[in-house]
């Protein structure tokens, strides 16, 4: 497993969860949540260039039977935007399969005595953070880094 800083993005229609992971893929961990808009693809540039992270995983949002739905196509055309910015530099942008991570963020997050009314911006940074989890579990078992890159639709 290469070494470096690695961020995850949970993709919604409202907020972007961000979670990053120390440079060793030990542990991962929330770090922001983004207003999804005009300057989010800037807002997440200035987070990944402050933390030099060298890969960057989108929850790919597709539903338990597989198939793609209205979040997945708003995912995608996001990780699009990002990778048009970010592989000219040097960092791939990769879709990972997210599938019921907002219920497991929010689950551990009703654990942890939190309700979900409150939390909304805490529950999109827990599924960054679980997306974040699978994908290093994933490198780790293939020694590599893992999902689908996205690529960038400049010519």
């Amino acid at each position: 497993m290469q070494r470096g800083v690695r961020l995850s993005l949970d993709v919604g229609s409202v907020r972007i969860g961000v979670a990053a992971c120390d440079a060793d893929g030990l542990m991962a961990y929330p770090l922001a949540t983004i207003d999804y808009g005009s300057e989010s693809v800037t807002e997440i540039l200035a987070l990944i260039l402050e933390h030099q992270a060298i890969a960057v995983y989108v929850g790919n949002p597709v539903n338990l039977s597989g198939a793609t739905t209205q979040s997945t196509t708003a995912a995608a055309e996001f990780a699009t935007q990002l990778a048009q910015v970010l592989t000219p530099n040097g960092i791939a942008v990769r879709m990972i399969d997210e599938r019921l991570s907002t219920v497991s963020a929010q689950r551990s997050l009703h654990d942890a005595g939190r309700n979900s009314k409150n939390s909304k911006s805490i529950i999109d940074q827990a599924a960054a953070v679980v997306i974040l989890e699978h994908a290093l579990e994933s490198e780790k078992r293939q020694g590599d880094f893992v999902g689908q890159i996205v690529e960038s639709t400049r010519e």
